[in-house]
């Protein structure tokens, strides 16, 4: 009986709406005293720790986990456009995160922060649930992996061979040849939109518009066909 080995790559993927937000926040101030500084810091920390603990409830949301740094003062004596140093300027910064389950809440947290002095709304991260990204990670598996038998049976056919049996299925690479030399496996993707000022009722309010998260899976499988 002809045999005939076939390897080939299979892929899958599939794009879900972000069910997490984590947004991160820094609160800088700086000047020529370090006391005043490191007092301004502190101050725009407790109001916005405030905030944050008021919504924070881990299983309820709307915050569900939420943490923040030390709080860091240096200074450092820059330099004019003459070449000269001058006095030394003092700068006092704290970080903070905090991840919301919803994003109108998220939105309006962000709305009441933009207008506080010394705080900069920095990058938001867009993500599934632990549980939702474990069922879509084991269905884009099992997809790539019937991409590649599709595959595989396509190419048998189109020789005069009319089954495929599986010998060897792995994670991009590890089959030893070149067909997984692209990389691939599980990938993670999401990406946030800018902020949005929408007109309503001549009112603008914050507008967040996350990008779906795409979950893609890449398979590399040789088969004996005959």
């Amino acid at each position: 009986m002809t045999e005939t080995t076939i390897t080939v790559q299979g892929q899958h993927s599939a794009f879900h709406p972000a069910e997490r937000a984590t947004v991160h926040i820094a609160i800088h101030f700086d000047g020529p005293s370090r006391e005043p500084v490191f007092a301004a810091v502190n101050a725009a920390a407790e109001d916005v720790r405030g905030r944050v603990t008021a919504l924070h409830d881990g299983k309820k949301g709307p915050v569900t986990w939420w943490s923040s740094d030390s709080v860091q003062v240096w200074g450092d004596r820059p330099w004019n456009q003459e070449g000269k140093q001058l006095p030394v300027v003092f700068h006092a910064r704290i970080g903070f995160s905090a991840k919301f389950s919803d994003f109108d809440a998220l939105a309006r947290f962000l709305e009441d922060l933009a207008a506080r002095d010394g705080v900069t709304i920095g990058s938001i991260e867009w993500a599934l649930t632990e549980a939702r990204k474990t069922s879509v990670t084991t269905e884009v598996r099992s997809r790539a992996v019937r991409d590649a038998v599709d595959k595989a049976t396509v190419y048998a056919q189109s020789i005069g061979l009319g089954s495929v049996r599986a010998v060897a299925i792995a994670d991009p690479g590890m089959l030893g040849d070149q067909v997984g030399a692209s990389g691939g496996g599980m990938q993670f993707a999401s990406s946030s939109r800018a902020f949005k000022a929408m007109d309503a009722g001549g009112s603008p309010e914050l507008s967040l518009k996350p990008e779906d998260i795409e979950i893609a899976a890449v398979v590399d499988a040789r088969f004996v066909a005959s």
